[in-house]
């Protein structure tokens, strides 16, 4: 059950820490948007996360308040990505004037030693590398384990007519290119057969470690709800066969006329032929007809081939955003501030 009493910090008795609940989510999405304007959050973001959560699921977020204001946040919880045995993120923010402070150290604290509560044997953390919790978390233990490049395409640069001749190398190959939408009903078995694909795709992403294929029914509930039939292509080889993808999801809140563009991949014995460039224009299109300008996607920095496409495409590249890493031994609690100065 989530607590609401609040708790002062003992090294500082002006700042109150308590559990964080869903009518925070305002106040946090403010805070969070403030605290790195490059990745603003909406009250979207943070509902659509709570709700894709399993009910078993391991879960705390901590809000530091001063005054009724929210001025630091500690959430331990399941990684979204790289969700292996064993492995649990921490995360943690504050208010740009406390970045790397004591308040910071004490945030981080209680994020290890609630995961380390459960038995984690990894604690990861997702920062872009420009941060201060990049260097502030090298410092005390966390290692590069990955890396990956986020990229925004304006749609309404991209020439369409450049790639005419790879879209007739696909065509030559006889695969076709089809809406979602125009193959059936996205009912169960329908979204079982994609499930089947994405599954498939994913297992070959190249990456530091091999990516982590959520259950069809974990798929569902974070990634099946988002999805746009229309927005989503398929690539249907001669004999019916679905052989490639490409996803688009619903808006971004924070980025108006940006839609994310998903997984893109196509089953090893159809590479070669263009069709990713295909899956990746045809989504292209359908974003445009919808009245969105932008696109936007993450891919991991090992994955060439895949930045080679959006490279082509126009895709300009952000900061890159890191999955830092330390393991631990498990149930040992070992102070953030023992690492100080390492």
């Amino acid at each position: 059950m989530e607590s609401t009493a609040a708790a002062p910090l003992p090294h500082a008795p002006d700042l109150q820490l308590r559990e964080g609940r869903a009518a925070d989510f305002p106040r946090l999405a403010a805070f969070l948007s403030a605290a790195h304007p490059d990745a603003p959050r909406s009250v979207e973001d943070l509902e659509r996360l709570e709700a894709g959560q399993s009910p078993d699921e391991p879960h705390r977020r901590l809000l530091t308040l001063r005054g009724g204001e929210i001025v630091g946040l500690a959430e331990t919880g399941v990684p979204r990505m790289d969700g292996h045995s064993g492995w649990l993120e921490v995360l943690i923010r504050t208010r740009m004037e406390e970045a790397g402070s004591e308040l910071a150290e004490a945030l981080l604290r209680l994020a290890e030693e609630y995961a380390q509560s459960l038995g984690a044997s990894t604690l990861i953390s997702h920062v872009h590398e420009n941060w201060w919790e990049h260097d502030f978390l090298r410092a005390r233990g966390y290692a590069e384990h990955d890396r990956m490049w986020h990229s925004t395409l304006d749609l309404r640069t991209l020439d369409f007519a450049r790639f005419a001749e790879s879209g007739a190398r696909v065509a030559a190959s006889g695969v076709t290119i089809q809406p979602l939408s125009n193959l059936g009903d996205f009912d169960e078995a329908q979204q079982r057969r994609f499930y089947d694909l994405v599954a498939a795709l994913l297992r070959d992403v190249p990456s530091t470690t091999p990516v982590s294929v959520w259950s069809f029914e974990v798929w569902q509930r974070r990634a099946g709800v988002k999805l746009l039939p229309e927005g989503v292509f398929i690539a249907v080889a001669p004999n019916g066969r679905w052989v490639g993808l490409n996803e688009l999801y619903l808006p971004i809140p924070t980025r108006p006329g940006t839609l994310h563009n998903g997984l893109t991949g196509v089953l090893p014995g159809w590479r070669g032929h263009g069709v990713a460039l295909a899956l990746k224009l045809a989504a292209a299109r359908a974003a445009l007809a919808r009245g969105f300008t932008h696109s936007r996607t993450g891919n991991h920095s090992v994955n060439r081939a895949m930045l080679a496409v959006n490279d082509r495409l126009g895709f300009v590249r952000e900061g890159a955003r890191v999955t830092l890493r330390r393991d631990v031994e498990r149930g040992s609690a070992t102070p953030a501030t023992a690492h100080a100065g390492t």
